[in-house]
């Protein structure tokens, strides 16, 4: 699995630079492009991306998300993209065994056990934990085999706060009121 060749995928976003405001997408690309750099693209894998969770507790925890909030779910959705754009086969876990059709929508995702599929021949897990900052947030990715659980490729980014939205004069952090002047 591991391997000397490099991945060598061009982006979009590794010739420009990231927008004012920040981009979720620029600074996934370069986490991916740190962390696919290290493995070779075979076919016979398949890889599951998870959530990224708070490094402090290794569990989704609403009120611990601060101003990232949806930093942990939007991570695994682009790294579900950044695989495939490389060829990697993943796997969507989360996809039910038929339509579900409601009122005013119909979908194949779910967070219900019983309208799952089981897992099918996962071989790598993609993860990763986040550390936040007073900044931004620090995130570690990692590939890891699943039976060895051997880590064959890691990979560590900064976010900044402002990937999402521009600075806040107030905001909250582990449950305190923090006020900033510009």
């Amino acid at each position: 699995m591991l391997g000397n060749d490099d991945l060598t995928v061009q982006t979009a976003s590794q010739n420009n630079p990231p927008p004012a405001l920040g981009n979720i997408e620029y600074h996934t690309a370069l986490l991916a492009q740190e962390l696919f750099a290290q493995i070779r693209v075979e076919r016979d894998y398949r890889y599951a991306v998870v959530n990224f969770v708070p490094v402090t507790t290794l569990k989704y925890q609403a009120s611990l998300q601060g101003p990232l909030m949806l930093l942990g779910h939007q991570l695994s959705e682009g790294l579900v993209t950044e695989a495939s754009r490389r060829g990697l086969i993943t796997q969507d876990y989360k996809t039910t065994s038929d339509i579900v059709i409601s009122s005013d929508a119909e979908y194949v995702f779910s967070r219900n056990v019983e309208r799952l599929k089981g897992m099918q021949d996962i071989d790598f897990y993609i993860a990763g934990t986040i550390t936040e900052q007073q900044e931004g947030a620090i995130v570690n990715a990692r590939i890891i085999h699943v039976d060895s659980k051997d880590v064959v490729a890691a990979a560590t980014k900064f976010f900044p706060v402002d990937v999402f939205w521009q600075r806040e004069k107030v905001s909250t952090r582990n449950g305190l009121i923090y006020r900033t002047d510009s």
